[in-house]
């Protein structure tokens, strides 16, 4: 079984105590009993300063891209990292005025695209050249830390979804991501990462014997992160991305679609490990609400053989063989950025798009990110924290 960060740190709480702490947190941040990591550490004799929580708040009631106001009264300040502008996804310098210790604890997705370590490096250089310590509770990938998939980010799209030069699948923990920022911005900074006991990169989260609790409102199973990379691309594009609906992220659709037509053509594509089953939904909220939609829903069948950012594009490839006029790639703002489309911020560049509009066959599209792939992979192991 693995264990947490969190509970190796809280076997020896004594190094907290006495310094004036800070802590990066959400409904995720529990122990293996799940219990709160704010009430384990008031428990345990810790001055617990002040709570910083990330996009969609404490217990992740906001949806996607919604500033954060309200938040609960825990007994502690809650600092929101996720407002209505870029300048409050990092912290104010008087919000780190009185700490000399800063945690993070959070259970990420693996994905390039979701926000939490992303919050995590704005918070690092924020506290670049402070008398600060950045200590990182680390949590597993659920996807494993082995495979890694997807081009790496050109600096030119950064974004909130898109803080480093990272792969769209990873294959790192929190803590290696940490390491990873550190060194590409070469931050002066005391940064300091307790490590699980039990994980191994080969595993998936249902291997590790912990509880999922959902990190976001649209993350509701290990299912759902599992083919995240892929679908999340989605929100750049006229296509529902099964928000409003009980299984986001598997289920994609639009009133354009017919479900048999895009199944049969994208199994007809170079994809393995996934079945797409064709079917109808009406999403409740965001797009499409209301409407009875056809689309698909997405059936890992093999762990080791799905590649999820690969499944992505190739089905934004077949929508835009068979609906060329009805498919659309979003403009306006995304992620407080309104110069750049929503689909090349995700992608990392404009690359993908760009073939995808040039009728490129999806193949070589496949085949375009494997040099940034082995790249990657060259570097990655300098980072690793793990063992396979």
């Amino acid at each position: 079984m693995v264990i947490n960060g969190l509970d190796i740190l809280l076997q020896n709480p004594e190094v907290l105590r006495h310094r004036r702490v800070g802590l990066i947190a959400n409904q995720t941040s529990v122990s293996m009993q799940l219990e709160y990591s704010w009430m384990l550490l008031k428990r345990a004799g810790v001055e617990l300063t002040r709570i910083f929580s990330p996009e969609h708040g404490l217990f992740a009631i906001e949806q996607d891209q919604i500033a954060v106001g309200h938040q609960p009264d825990i007994g502690c300040e809650i600092v929101s990292l996720y407002g209505d502008s870029e300048h409050s996804l990092a912290p104010a310098r008087e919000l780190l005025d009185g700490l000399d210790l800063v945690l993070f604890d959070i259970q990420d997705v693996g994905s390039r695209y979701y926000t939490y370590v992303n919050t995590l490096a704005l918070f690092m250089k924020a506290a670049e050249g402070l008398d600060i310590e950045i200590m990182v509770l680390d949590r597993p990938n659920p996807l494993g830390g082995s495979l890694i998939e997807g081009p790496q980010l050109d600096p030119a799209f950064h974004s909130f979804v898109g803080v480093m030069p990272l792969p769209v699948r990873h294959g790192l923990t929190a803590g290696e991501i940490a390491h990873f920022y550190r060194n590409y911005k070469k931050l002066d900074l005391n940064l300091n990462v307790i490590p699980m006991q039990g994980w191994s990169r080969q595993m998936l989260f249902p291997e590790t014997c912990l509880p999922w609790v959902p990190p976001s409102p649209n993350m509701p199973s290990f299912e759902a992160a599992e083919v995240y990379p892929g679908m999340c691309l989605f929100e750049g594009l006229n296509v529902s991305e099964g928000r409003g609906t009980t299984t986001p992220f598997l289920l994609s659709g639009a009133t354009f679609v017919d479900p048999e037509a895009l199944a049969e053509r994208l199994a007809s594509m170079p994809l393995e490990g996934v079945v797409f089953r064709p079917t109808w939904f009406r999403p409740t909220f965001h797009k499409y609400a209301g409407e009875a939609i056809g689309g698909l829903y997405l059936h890992v069948t093999d762990h080791a053989r799905f590649r999820p950012f690969a499944t992505g594009v190739a089905m934004t490839c077949a929508l835009y063989e068979l609906y060329p006029e009805q498919l659309a790639f979003l403009d306006g703002v995304y992620e407080f950025r309104d110069d750049i489309p929503a689909f090349d911020l995700l992608a990392g560049s404009s690359t993908i798009r760009s073939m995808i509009l040039d009728n490129r066959d999806t193949t070589a599209i496949i085949a375009s990110w494997e040099k940034d792939e082995a790249e990657f992979a060259a570097i990655k192991p300098n980072f690793h924290l793990y063992n396979n």
